[in-house]
């Protein structure tokens, strides 16, 4: 019924991604449910009206994606950070992405997919104006191939293994969010996260596109980016030859652009209310924040200004902190 070839490939990214959730991110692993029979596929299709790709059916037997949200509050609450996708966060604004059951994608695409069907197999993710039809496909349609082929390859399955790819090669990782461990969206390798280090001070900053936030409706954003910038000081604070044990920032300087044209030049004072006070070998100071673009591509870059010292007692001159630009753009693969 299903190509040996692809039996094994989906075999192959199963048994992966579990292997790296056990090494990882245990507490995930244990939100992994068993595969569900063939009579469950075929009593999905028949309730959805439609047959599902050969490698979503093989992807559903070897595993029937997380453990579904409960009534229990203080449950969820414990579940909410365990996507195996993962997520990102920026000021009240959470995403999380679980790979949800068979049974519970069943009811949610009765509820629209008459509007939206296209039955070619492509994975689509739902933007702030899902309920105008407006959906942008996940993965390269040159990738698909069709279930005809001795190795079809739809949306869902390339979506899972590029997905898996990041997680291995440490392009994405495991970050803290409070008291709880989550897989962050946030590109943690060159060329996506950029670096600079600066009088021995190291900024580090990436983004991700965010087209579910309600920022997107404003008129001239089209496209809205949450990036992550990460500070510290890795050995030591320089400056002239002479060593700080520590540094504090001061303000920050930002210029945006849209494609060739600079459409925010920002000077202001701390970063989302704060001045971090860096010394060296601690862990980065991490925060994010947004920005809206017309469209695709643009890039932000800029400069943080720290005090030697702190700025209650400054032990020598303010000196700049470069910044290093980092793209924004819509990726070939939207998670």
């Amino acid at each position: 019924m299903y190509p040996l070839p692809l039996v094994r490939r989906v075999k192959i990214f199963w048994s992966s991604l579990k292997s790296w959730l056990s090494e990882n991110f245990p507490e995930a692993l244990k939100t992994l449910n068993k595969g569900v029979s063939e009579a469950q596929i075929q009593s999905a299709e028949d309730d959805l009206g439609f047959k599902l790709p050969l490698p979503t059916k093989l992807l559903y037997r070897f595993c029937n994606g997380q453990l579904p949200l409960s009534e229990h509050h203080r449950e969820n609450m414990r579940m909410a950070h365990l996507g195996i996708i993962g997520g990102y966060v920026f000021y009240d604004h959470l995403i999380n992405v679980h790979l949800s059951p068979l049974e519970q994608i069943v009811e949610e695409t009765k509820e629209f997919y008459r509007e939206f069907y296209d039955q070619d197999d492509q994975l689509y993710v739902g933007t702030i104006n899902l309920q105008d039809g407006e959906m942008l496909p996940c993965v390269p349609k040159s990738l698909i191939r069709p279930t005809n082929t001795d190795m079809p390859q739809d949306g869902l399955l390339l979506w899972l293994e590029e997905h898996l790819r990041r997680l291995q090669n440490g392009m994405i990782k495991i970050r803290m969010l409070k008291t709880s461990r989550y897989i962050s969206l946030f590109p943690e390798a060159s060329p996506s996260c950029t670096s600079a280090m600066t009088n021995g001070v190291k900024v580090r900053a990436s983004a991700v596109f965010a087209p579910e936030h309600p920022e997107s409706r404003r008129p001239g954003a089209k496209c809205l980016y949450a990036y992550s910038i990460r500070l510290s000081v890795p050995e030591a604070c320089m400056l002239g030859g002479v060593y700080y044990s520590s540094c504090q920032l001061y303000s920050r300087h930002w210029i945006i652009r849209w494609r060739d044209r600079v459409v925010s030049d920002v000077n202001g004072e701390g970063v989302i209310g704060k001045y971090p006070l860096l010394t060296p070998g601690q862990e980065e100071f991490v925060y994010e924040s947004c920005t809206p673009l017309p469209d695709s591509p643009g890039s932000v870059e800029g400069s943080f200004t720290f005090v030697p010292g702190k700025l209650s007692r400054p032990e020598g001159k303010p000196f700049e902190v470069t910044v290093a630009p980092f793209p924004l753009e819509i990726p070939e693969y939207i998670f």
